[in-house]
């Protein structure tokens, strides 16, 4: 497997699939192709049906300027390979001469048609499964932030400590940050005033559930603005990793190490699913996003707690397991709604898988290796409608041409 460091990426949202990735295939294209008097760029699947609520088109033309870009949309061609396709073709002299096709494969990374990977880093990790990992862990009596350690080395703690702030950083801004988001459908901010309602009479419990979706929507509210936020594993779902550990930081006084090492898990099991599964919406709906984000939290959070490596592997398993055939239908193609609330809600059933891998792990009966091979299988199975296109779902039947902000 890859290093952590490309599943933790730093940047402008709102999406990684759609801005991240078509946002590096352009820039490629400018390298290859200097001499271009302009370009022409072909989206297809979600990257059509989507594209424009998702910003991919300002994106695009940002990215290629101050070259002339021409912007065809093809929501009918068929992606067989993936998705979220795109076509840039480099123009000299009023002829074409050369195409390539890029996939946006998810977390900003992307493929490039008869190259692979682009920029693939070389892999550093010498297992690509739970299973795999546990039983070098046991056999080294190790934790799995060790594990991190051992095939990253130290320096992966100067990374951490970077996405820690830069995860600090999108709460402390989303808080601090009134108003409605861009894109149309007049959402309004909700993070600051769900940290500032709180009662003389609050108890414990509803205290933590309006404080970490407090956290969940400043940094989710922040990447649908377009500001800098960290992928976790993407940007659709960037809110509930560092929404559980800001709170926990907060409520329980764990040291900035130990967040790290908790940053190190979560980031080792958002890499096994990348690995043998997606973490892309456009391809397996929004449990490869959510979900994965709820696993990855999930973990993070048994690692602070001390939890054993099967309390771990059973807090990431049920974290995934009961968001399962969960759609991705934004209104409008924005990471909006139901995509900035989804983030709450998961990040708070991280912490409910928290308890019941403290209460029931030695009864659990599903690995955390079948869990996501069940993912991917039932990701392939959604109809394409429910599967980042805004055909189906609340994209569907959302009365948007009333204006009614009824979220």
């Amino acid at each position: 497997m890859e290093s952590i460091r490309t599943l933790y990426k730093i940047g402008r949202g709102p999406s990684s699939s759609h801005t991240m990735g078509p946002e590096r295939a352009c820039k490629i294209m400018k390298e290859r192709y200097p001499e271009a008097e302009k370009f022409s760029v072909t989206l297809y699947g979600s990257l059509a049906l989507t594209g424009i609520g998702h910003g991919t088109d300002r994106i695009i033309k940002e990215t290629l300027a101050p070259t002339p870009c021409e912007l065809i949309i093809d929501g009918k061609t068929s992606t067989p390979v993936h998705p979220n396709t795109m076509d840039v073709t480099a123009i000299v002299g009023g002829e074409s001469v050369a195409t390539v096709k890029f996939y946006s494969i998810g977390g900003g990374s992307i493929e490039i048609e008869g190259e692979g990977r682009a920029a693939a880093a070389p892999d550093v990790y010498p297992h690509s499964t739970f299973s795999e990992i546990a039983e070098y862990c046991k056999t080294k009596n190790i934790r799995l932030y060790e594990y991190v350690l051992e095939f990253e080395g130290e320096d992966i703690y100067d990374y951490l400590d970077e996405v820690w702030d830069n995860m600090k950083n999108s709460i402390h801004e989303g808080l601090s940050t009134m108003g409605t988001l861009p894109g149309g459908l007049g959402t309004k901010r909700k993070a600051r005033s769900l940290f500032e309602k709180n009662h003389i009479d609050e108890s414990a419990q509803t205290r933590e559930n309006r404080l970490v979706s407090a956290y969940a929507f400043a940094v989710s509210e922040q990447n649908a603005a377009g500001g800098t936020i960290v992928t976790a594993p993407t940007c659709g779902s960037c809110g509930v990793l560092p929404s559980v550990l800001k709170y926990m930081q907060d409520s329980r006084g764990f040291t900035d190490r130990q967040i790290f090492n908790a940053l190190a898990t979560a980031a080792l099991i958002g890499n096994i699913i990348r690995t043998n599964a997606s973490i892309s919406g456009a391809e397996c709906g929004c449990q490869a996003e959510i979900g994965s984000a709820c696993s990855m939290a999930a973990a993070a959070l048994a690692e602070l707690f001390g939890m054993g490596l099967g309390q771990i592997e059973y807090a990431a398993e049920v974290a995934m397991e009961h968001h399962l055939g969960l759609t991705c239908d934004p209104i409008c193609g924005l990471v909006q709604i139901p995509c900035i609330e989804r983030n709450a809600v998961a990040a708070m059933r991280a912490i409910n898988a928290l308890s019941l891998a403290n209460f029931l792990s030695d009864s659990r009966k599903i690995t955390f290796d079948l869990i996501v091979k069940t993912m991917y299988n039932t990701g392939c199975d959604l109809p394409l409608g429910y599967r980042e296109t805004s055909v189906g779902g609340l994209a569907k039947y959302y009365p948007v041409d009333t204006g009614l902000d009824i979220d």
